[in-house]
């Protein structure tokens, strides 16, 4: 364990405070600043997460030709690509089936304004989360193919369909599957099936979500229309604003070119020439350039929330739409919907809650929370286990029971603990009726009675890892910065080392002794907003959110208006009527030690 910051062995929360950078990287922070004159806390920012020195303009200026990878390095890349060539110039009826997630919608989205721009007119069908589950089923497809459909494209589902998919291949057409989910090593029988993460792919882009797989499609299409001699193909560059959506809503790591997706696609965005986009940012009374807090908390959930308790179909709709009036709509529909989402939402996270701490007691606990209800709603079990697993410091399982004892669920995950490949595992062994997911998110439906068995399969499979994990979770600083330091200036430069996310996390700093002024509860998720106030009178604007109940919200409201406490946060922008402000929001509070 490195070096306690600022002495803290245990904040409010119990956690230690470390330096993020080790040695070394304090070294190349020091010659990156030197060698490129940025400033010290940008160039400690990003030696921190493992940039040398001579890539650290490159890390600054990420461009998609720079990060991506030829897409043939791929599996079955080349023969998807060519099948989908064959389609385009034949003009064929293409099916698309997708997921009822933003990077489902976003996947569908893509496809759909690709094929479009050939004069396609592709059918989009989006399950309904309820009544269907997740990936195609078989009475979707048969009705797919009555519609005229000759080439089915699964995007963000289709790599465990094995029979829906054999079901189609007798039924006489072809089926291609874009995927990014984990998989055993039995693939179905598909024409094609391209996904980073079957066994059998070298290619190193475990990492992309489905639209990120979907985009390097539609360059290796792109590039074999251009091979037969055929013109004008789609810039492709101007979908990259669906891409950041989907890359940064689904959580994967922002690194490599997930990176260069999400800062170029942010470019394509601020623009709002996708109209959903557009109106969605407008729904969400988004003010100030567009960024990934937008896209992940502000308009992604919206997207979301059709498919959570409403039209699945609506946001995949909405990003394909080029009609403004049609798409503040349906924007206007997404934003009643989650509305309601939030409320459904919270009522079973102040259940799950309940349940958690009964069971979890005076002591540890079980390593992974995994609670079930007949009282949620299906479409919002994701977003219980995710608060979950943030209050407790643990993977969760949310599953919301049927009358009949099946169970719909999903869980989330930590960093280190891969949640994907254990619940991949208890479908092997007949543990559960099916499941799927990546490291960090999961999805299961449970037969009657398997809710224990799952629920020791996860504690006997994923002990070792949480317990590894978090010993692991002291709080990592990365510099000590003044109230009368945290400048819009300064935020705009280490914002370069951006976008921040899974796999590239935001920095952290800490505000030796300031004050806490003017603490007050505020919102219904139970915020804390306070005034951030240093001896030399600087003041900040702090919030620590959904906070009031716990050890952090208590600690700033029992401070008064002289105490000082160690503060730490993560900074951000706020747009006001055309002005840009500082807001620190608070992770973690400390106690001085004399």
């Amino acid at each position: 364990m490195a070096e306690p910051f600022l002495n803290v062995t245990a904040s409010v929360t119990g956690r230690a405070w470390v330096d993020r950078l080790d040695d070394q990287m304090t070294r190349t922070a020091q010659a990156i600043a030197q060698r490129s004159g940025m400033s010290e806390i940008l160039a400690r920012i990003i030696a921190a997460r493992g940039v040398a020195i001579e890539g650290a303009e490159e890390y600054l200026n990420p461009t998609i030709r720079g990060s991506m990878p030829d897409p043939s390095v791929l599996a079955d890349m080349d023969r998807l690509a060519a099948r989908l060539v064959a389609a385009i110039t034949n003009n064929e009826k293409v099916a698309l089936f997708g997921d009822y997630d933003v990077d489902g919608a976003s996947s569908c989205a893509l496809m759909s304004r690709y094929l479009r721009h050939f004069g396609l007119d592709p059918e989009v069908y989006i399950p309904d989360r309820i009544f269907e589950g997740y990936g195609p089923n078989i009475a979707a497809i048969d009705k797919l193919i009555e519609s005229g459909a000759t080439l089915l494209v699964t995007l963000d589902c289709g790599t465990t369909s094995d029979a829906p998919i054999a079901h189609a291949r007798a039924r006489g057409i072809d089926v291609l599957v874009i995927d990014h989910h984990l998989s055993d090593h039995d693939l179905p029988n598909a024409n094609a099936l391209v996904n980073p993460n079957r066994p059998d792919d070298i290619s190193g882009l475990g990492y992309l979500c489905a639209a990120g797989v979907t985009f390097m499609v539609l360059v290796a299409v792109n590039r074999a229309l251009r091979a037969r001699g055929d013109t004008g193909q789609p810039d492709l560059m101007q979908l990259l604003d669906i891409v950041a959506l989907a890359t940064v809503c689904d959580v994967v790591p922002l690194t490599g070119l997930n990176r260069a997706f999400v800062v170029r696609g942010l470019e394509v965005a601020r623009r709002m020439a996708n109209r959903g986009i557009g109106a969605l940012a407008l729904a969400a009374r988004v003010t100030g350039p567009l960024n990934p807090y937008h896209l992940g908390y502000l308009i992604g959930p919206r997207i979301n929330a059709g498919g959570r308790i409403g039209d699945a179909a609506l946001g995949t709709r909405l990003l394909t739409i080029d009609d403004e009036h049609e798409a503040l709509l349906i924007a206007a529909r997404l934003n009643e919907l989650n509305t309601e989402r939030q409320r459904v939402e919270l009522e079973a996270v102040e259940e799950a809650t309940r349940v958690a701490e009964a069971e979890i007691g005076g002591g540890e606990g079980p390593p992974v929370l995994v609670l079930a209800s007949a009282n949620w709603h299906a479409g919002v079990v994701g977003l219980v286990a995710a608060r979950l697993r943030e209050r407790f410091e643990r993977p969760a399982f949310a599953i919301a029971l049927q009358p009949d004892g099946t169970g719909t669920g999903s869980g989330r995950s930590m960093p280190g603990v891969d949640l994907g490949r254990a619940v991949i595992a208890a479908v092997e062994a007949d543990i559960i009726g099916k499941g799927g997911g990546h490291a960090m998110a999961a999805g299961v439906t449970l037969r009657p009675g398997q809710l224990g068995p799952f629920r020791a399969h996860l504690s006997e499979t994923l002990a070792g890892q949480v317990g590894a994990a978090r010993a692991l979770t002291a709080l990592r600083i990365d510099a000590a910065l003044s109230a009368r330091g945290a400048t819009v200036a300064f935020v705009e430069d280490i914002e370069r080392a951006g976008p921040f996310g899974s796999g590239n996390p935001q920095p952290v700093f800490a505000f030796p002794a300031h004050r806490a002024k003017f603490a007050e509860v505020v919102g219904a998720g139970g915020h804390v907003r306070f005034t951030l106030t240093s001896d030399d009178g600087a003041r900040l604007k702090a919030i620590a959110f959904r906070a009031a109940s716990g050890p952090v919200g208590r600690a700033l409201l029992a401070a008064g208006n002289d105490a000082k406490l160690h503060i730490a946060g993560t900074l951000g922008l706020d747009h006001y009527q055309g002005r840009a402000e500082v807001q620190l929001r608070v992770t973690d509070v400390a106690e001085p030690v004399a």
